[in-house]
């Protein structure tokens, strides 16, 4: 069996990190699926989908660390051709990926204790973020 659902989240930009670990676990309990794989897919080229542990302080060090990785500051080729200076957002994005596939039984999710999965919104500004999560499994 199949079932998706899309989630919709407001965001600040410049690798804003959302947990959407409990709307995902709506979505496997709507689906009525006890058991298979969640695919968490961001739609755009400017955000990633990915697990970490979600506390404050990790999220400012992830932030701190993909600034290091990928500066904002950061001259492309993508912003020279555009105008839009968020070359280094699609860069970060297509380093981390659009998304992930986790598994669950009993439906719910099989994570480790402090594993949440998350958004980060790579883009230069605020954004209405669509996430789709296709359940499949029986």
């Amino acid at each position: 069996m199949i079932y998706g659902k899309e989630i919709s989240l407001t965001t600040e930009g410049f690798s804003d990190i959302k947990d959407i670990t409990s709307q995902v676990n709506h979505v496997i309990s709507d689906s009525k699926i006890k058991e298979g794989i969640a695919s968490i897919s961001v739609i755009g080229s400017t955000a990633s989908i990915s697990t970490m542990e979600f506390e404050p302080a990790l999220a400012e060090d992830i932030k701190d660390q993909l600034e290091e990785f990928i500066p904002k500051k950061k001259i492309t080729r993508h912003s020279q051709t555009w105008g839009d200076d968020n070359g280094f957002s699609h860069i970060r994005s297509t380093f981390l990926g659009p998304g992930i596939v986790i598994p669950f039984k009993d439906s719910s999710l099989i994570l480790g204790s402090w594993q949440q999965i998350v958004v980060i919104d790579h883009d230069n500004r605020p954004r209405n973020r669509k996430v789709y999560v296709q359940i499949i499994g029986e």
